[in-house]
């Protein structure tokens, strides 16, 4: 099987580049009068290029003038060689126009919207949504819960929710999607790892972190994330109950409302932190780095409350008389519609 790695850290993350021009042949033929197509040249018809994952610029190059994409190997080979941006080609399928220049040839193959097989997880996205985007890609019903059954989870870990890493993934035409869960959970134990969930002198498991990292994508922006794992650890430590609106959303599956509606806390599940203390059985998301990070490295304080009253501004105490008083106002910003559509 080939397996490509993904090479971006969802939409807000920067791409992470995969080698693709490997091993190369300085046993070629003299290519300095390589034929090649003039540049600027219309034309409207498009074919695939399959990419492998470590495939050489000399392969890539044949397959290109095979389909009449450049007009010789040698052109775009001769390209590939001198230009360091080939070696950032991705893995996958391309979707490139017929008769163009080397360096039109490579632009194309450069281009993120030409790919074909792009799976896209943002960074909070839940399982479901990914199996979703999934199908859109080619993939069944049938195969994705035998790959969800098949996939080998990391020691300590009981679901696969949280450990499909928030990135961009391209993958070519004969991987599995076992490869592809596995590759994406590889970068959720490498990027673990770069948070500190080695380090074992803590009270939670890698597992436990991971949920709470999960709460903190869910429950606020980037610059209170560290604030929010310190309330998700101070509720812990006295036995109060998270309260966290996130988890009851996840068991009912709905996005895009920051309002919950009082019968919704009474809802039966494991999930719901309003009726049940401690932790949710498994992360409620797929957390991305900085989550992560927070997870291992709260900010110190004495909060158990935290609202956001409006956009962008979300506050923290230990005080519920306080708390009680950026309620009303959030709601107050509710009505008002300052949380846009709901």
């Amino acid at each position: 099987m080939k397996i490509s790695k993904d090479y971006a850290r969802g939409f807000l993350g920067v791409f992470l580049a995969v080698s693709i021009i490997a091993a190369i042949d300085f046993l070629k033929p003299n290519i300095s009068s390589a034929p090649d197509y003039p540049c600027n040249n219309p034309s409207t018809t498009e074919v695939l290029i399959d990419v492998a994952s470590g495939e050489s610029g000399s392969s890539i190059a044949k397959e290109l003038a095979a389909a009449g994409v450049v007009r010789s190997s040698s052109a775009f080979y001769r390209l590939a060689v001198s230009d360091v941006r080939a070696s950032s080609i991705a893995p996958g399928i391309h979707k490139v126009e017929k008769n163009l220049c080397a360096s039109e040839a490579l632009a194309q193959l450069l281009d993120r919207s030409r790919i074909a097989n792009l799976i896209s997880i943002p960074e909070g996205a839940w399982n479901s949504e990914i199996y979703s985007n999934l199908k859109k890609v080619g993939f069944t019903d049938v195969q994705i819960r035998q790959a969800t059954t098949d996939v080998k989870l990391p020691v300590g870990f009981s679901s696969l929710e949280g450990l499909l890493f928030p990135s961009q993934y391209s993958f070519d035409s004969s991987t599995s999607l076992s490869n592809i869960f596995s590759t994406m959970i590889s970068r959720t134990q490498s990027e673990m790892k770069k948070a500190g969930f080695g380090d074992t002198r803590g009270k939670f498991t890698a597992d436990e972190l991971l949920t709470i990292a999960s709460l903190v994508q869910a429950e606020g922006d980037t610059k209170d994330f560290a604030k929010i794992s310190q309330v998700v650890r101070n509720r812990l430590k006295i036995g109060m109950p998270l309260q966290f609106d996130s988890t009851v959303h996840y068991v009912k599956k709905s996005r895009g409302s920051v309002f919950l509606s009082t019968q919704s806390t009474f809802i039966n599940s494991p999930y719901n932190t309003y009726r049940r203390t401690g932790l949710p059985p498994t992360p409620i998301n797929n957390p991305g780095a900085e989550a992560l990070y927070a997870a291992t490295h709260p900010e110190n304080g004495a909060w158990l409350y935290f609202i956001t009253v409006a956009p962008r501004d979300t506050r923290f105490t230990d005080s519920y008389e306080q708390f009680g008083e950026w309620k009303i106002l959030y709601k107050k910003n509710l009505r008002a519609g300052k949380f846009g559509s709901n």
